[in-house]
């Protein structure tokens, strides 16, 4: 299926992103490591393992949070 830009929304922001993507492949082209973050998409809680299938279209809404490790 071919690709088309358009803008989701993340963390409050637009953010330019070649649609139909999923999760995945999003935060790879955001230079984000997937296994790094935890999402929220359109208000559902995403497990990582999900990513990769997880479809994101144009006007969906993510929140998405660095996880931190540390002591």
């Amino acid at each position: 299926m071919p690709t088309r830009p358009a803008q989701v929304i993340a963390n409050g922001q637009p953010v330019a992103a070649d649609v139909p993507c999923t999760l995945e492949q999003f935060l790879l082209a955001q230079g984000q490591r997937p296994r790094s973050v935890v999402i929220e998409h359109n208000g559902e809680a995403v497990a990582p393992s999900e990513f990769a299938r997880r479809p994101l279209r144009a006007g969906d809404r993510l929140e998405i949070v660095q996880i931190v490790a540390g002591g």
